[in-house]
C-alpha cells in the first residue's frame, strides 16, 4: 500500500498564508498531528519499507515522526507548488487574481509567476511512475504538501476532471492507493479518526 500524507501544521498554515517553497518547521500542533497519525499506523501494525518526502523541513519532519525512521529519501518532485511572487500571501489581502484562482482552480489558470496545476500533476505523476517501477512489496509512506498531494490524487484518478483541486485536504490528511497487477487503484482517504 502507498500512503500519501500532507505535512502537519506550521505557523504559516495557522496564520492563513500561502506556504509554497518557503521552508518552515512544524509547530506544536503540527507535531501533535503527526504523532496522532503515527500512533494510528502503529495500532494497525503498519510499518514502512520505504519513506519518501519533499525536501522541505515540514514534510521531512512529518515523515520522520510518522515512520519512526531517519531513512527518508527526499525527492524534489514532491515539493509544494511554486507560488512565485505570491509566496507568503495573506488571504486577508484579497488580491483578485489569487482569490479567483483559489475559488475555482479548474476554470482559472494560476496567476502569472505561479506554477501551473498541470505542471504539478506532471511532476507528481513522474514520481508515481518511478515508484511503480520499483519493487511494489510492502507499505510505502509519501510525505508532501496540499497542492502537490492534490496533483498526485488527480494523476491517480483520471476521471476526477479536476475535482481534487477544490477539495480541502487538512494537515496530516492521509490517502492510500495500492499497486495491483502493476496498476494503481483509485485513491481513498484513510480514516484515522478511530484510534481504538
Amino acid at each position: 500500500m502507498v500512503y500519501i500524507v500532507r505535512h502537519g501544521q506550521t505557523h504559516l498554515n495557522k496564520s492563513g498564508r500561502l506556504q509554497g517553497r518557503s521552508d518552515h518547521p512544524l509547530n506544536e500542533q503540527g507535531i501533535a498531528q503527526a504523532e496522532t497519525v503515527a500512533e494510528w499506523f502503529r495500532k494497525q501494525g503498519i510499518s514502512f519499507c520505504r519513506v519518501y518526502s519533499s525536501p522541505l523541513a515540514r514534510a521531512v519532519e512529518t515523515a520522520r515522526i510518522i515512520s519512526g525512521s531517519d531513512d527518508i529519501k527526499t525527492d524534489d518532485r514532491l515539493i509544494e507548488m511554486d507560488y512565485g511572487p505570491y509566496e507568503g500571501y495573506d488571504f486577508k489581502e484579497e488580491k483578485p487574481e489569487v482569490t479567483e484562482f483559489f475559488k475555482d482552480f479548474v476554470h482559472n489558470p494560476a496567476p502569472e509567476g505561479m506554477e501551473q496545476l498541470s505542471q504539478v500533476t506532471a511532476r507528481l505523476g513522474s514520481f508515481l511512475e518511478d515508484l511503480r517501477s520499483e519493487d511494489p512489496s510492502g507499505d510505502v509512506l509519501v510525505s508532501t504538501h496540499a497542492i502537490a498531494m492534490k496533483g498526485a490524487l488527480e494523476y491517480l484518478t483520471p476521471d476526477s476532471h479536476g475535482s481534487y483541486w477544490s477539495k480541502y485536504i487538512g494537515n496530516c490528511a492521509v490517502y492510500h492507493t495500492e499497486l495491483i497487477g502493476g496498476e494503481y487503484t483509485v485513491p481513498s482517504e484513510t480514516d484515522i479518526s478511530d484510534h481504538a
